[in-house]
């Protein structure tokens, strides 16, 4: 299968595709003319990535878990462990969120809005914040 039909089986594009290949999470074959060949295999990794990715996995973090994923002798507690890593990491960014949405009504509230030039949205980012 090339690579445009392996994108539509897997709903990822064709350049990202080519970079997992850069990066070594996949190895498709090559025909004699040189054109990639994916098959089964292939496109089982490119799906596996592909909800590894949307589930917010880091690159670095994709390769581990196929290579635990490779690893028959793995332990689960391993995947385990990533797991619930990357679960801190998106409890930390939501919890950074909120900080941001905090500040930001607060600039939003003490704006008036309406015909004046003054502004402490602007004020506030001219002056590098401080409100946070």
């Amino acid at each position: 299968m090339n690579i445009g039909d392996a994108g539509k089986v897997t709903g990822l594009p064709a350049k990202t595709i080519r970079y997992y290949e850069d990066i070594g999470l996949i190895r498709p074959l090559r025909q004699e003319n040189g054109y990639r060949d994916y098959g089964e295999s292939e496109l089982h990794r490119l799906a596996f990535l592909r909800r590894a990715r949307s589930l917010g996995f880091s690159i670095e973090d994709c390769r581990k878990l196929l290579s635990l994923y490779d690893d028959r002798g793995r332990a689960s507690a391993d995947v385990k462990d990533l797991a619930e890593s990357h679960i801190r990491e998106i409890e930390a960014k939501i919890e950074e969120l909120k900080g941001l949405r905090k500040v930001l009504k607060s600039l939003a509230e003490a704006c008036h809005g309406d015909h004046r030039p003054d502004c402490p949205i602007l004020d506030d980012l001219a002056c590098g914040g401080g409100a946070d």
